[in-house]
């Protein structure tokens, strides 16, 4: 079997050779429809700086963009808010349903790529620099391989509990990169050079 973040890889559970959904107990299972949507815009973001793994906060803009948010999925038959749990994300989520009326729940697989060394550095020299850490670690920290195998981890729970179900999930350009890897089998190599355009909201289906 290939390694999970090889280019011939598309959406698989990560485990052992011959794993389904029905051997890890899930049954027979339907599948799940994913909304992604990106954290709000952060001060980090306005200033040029890549805060990995370092909290966040939202600016002015991003608090509107949260608030536009909410708006824009009140109506759109969520049945959960996954986020991860770095600030900025948690800041975006409490603010889009702050009226509760969709369950909200926090999940630090869903974090940004840990830069290590370079959280918090200047945003054009990490991502100048991204190829080289597509495999290996960044210097005390991750590799974008490990960030996708760790939201791997987290998609593959989620037939346990919302099988049919359609939920949200609020992230980071790790988040976003997993699901298109695992589920629609975008190479690495593509993704690790692709200027990023802000839309809202991505579509992905899950599936046996």
């Amino acid at each position: 079997m290939p390694a999970l973040c090889e280019p011939d890889t598309g959406w698989r559970l990560p485990g052992p050779r011959g794993t389904t959904w029905k051997s890890r107990g899930y049954g027979h299972v339907v599948g799940v429809d994913i909304v992604f949507e990106t954290h709000a815009t952060t001060e980090d973001n306005e200033r040029g700086v890549a805060t990995g793994w370092l909290p966040g906060g939202l600016s002015a803009a991003g608090h509107a963009q949260a608030q536009e948010l909410g708006r824009r999925r009140r109506d759109d038959g969520l049945a959960a808010v996954f986020s991860s749990d770095l600030a900025r994300a948690v800041q975006t989520t409490v603010v889009a349903f702050a009226n509760g009326s969709v369950p909200v729940l926090l999940d630090w697989r869903l974090r940004e790529c840990d830069y290590g060394k370079l959280n918090g550095a200047p945003a054009g020299d990490v991502r100048a620099g991204r190829r080289r850490y597509l495999d290996e670690p960044y210097p005390d920290g991750e590799s974008w391989c490990d960030a996708v195998h760790r939201v791997g981890d987290l998609l593959q729970d989620l037939p346990s509990r919302w099988d049919s179900a359609r939920v949200l999930v609020i992230g980071h350009v790790a988040t976003r990169w997993a699901l298109d890897h695992l589920v629609n089998g975008v190479p690495p190599e593509e993704l690790v050079d692709e200027e990023f355009v802000w839309q809202p909201g991505w579509e992905f289906r899950i599936s046996p």
